[in-house]
């Protein structure tokens, strides 16, 4: 059954969100035509904030509303680490875990050639330049443990190959509370390469 031409376009753009079928995505428009008005205005309103005002971090590519993120603008960030993520979602989990106290800089993705996305689409170059205008001394890569993480991880190792800067990956291995049983192959094989003293 169709819709008056309005709810259908609404149903369909919000069918863009991933993970957002047509079932769910007419769930969501009917619950803000029926119930949610003032939460409607007020999230078309965000839309086009966001949309018109949100570009990316000249330094470190993160999302920001202008030129230079928060993070970048801190001067007691500049410590001389320089964490590499794919994400802005994985930038949020390691400020969420608090420990973390250097600079960051976002890939938004990862090589994969297949689809058409290689060191330019990801702002490798911009990467390298800013590790040489800014003096880094220890580079964190923390791209995602999967196949085109490793090879991302390990195409940035290999353009650094030579100089003097310290390149560091994230652990990789058992979860705490974790048990080994339900642990899987790839997991264990990573915990026993990265395994450490005891004492440390």
């Amino acid at each position: 059954m169709a819709f008056s031409p309005l709810v259908d376009e609404l149903v369909d753009s919000l069918r863009c969100l991933p993970g957002v079928g047509q079932k769910t995505a007419q769930r969501m428009a009917f619950h803000l035509l029926e119930r949610g008005r003032s939460g409607g205005v007020r999230l078309a309103g965000a839309l086009n904030q966001a949309m018109d005002n949100v570009r990316r971090c000249s330094s470190c590519q993160n999302f920001s509303d202008t030129e230079i993120c928060q993070l970048c603008a801190k001067p007691e960030r500049r410590t001389g680490t320089l964490c590499v993520v794919e994400s802005p979602s994985d930038l949020l989990a390691i400020e969420q875990a608090g420990d973390y106290r250097g600079s960051y800089f976002v890939l938004m993705g990862h090589l994969s050639p297949i689809d058409g996305v290689g060191p330019e689409e990801i702002g490798i170059e911009r990467l390298l330049q800013r590790i040489r205008e800014e003096g880094v001394a220890e580079l964190i890569l923390a791209t995602n443990p999967t196949v085109e993480g490793e090879a991302t991880a390990h195409y940035i190792a290999d353009r650094l190959d030579g100089q003097n800067i310290l390149i560091t990956r994230l652990a990789h291995g058992i979860p705490v509370g974790g048990e080994l049983g339900y642990v899987d192959g790839f997991t264990l094989t990573h915990a026993f390469r990265g395994r450490k003293p005891l004492s440390e």
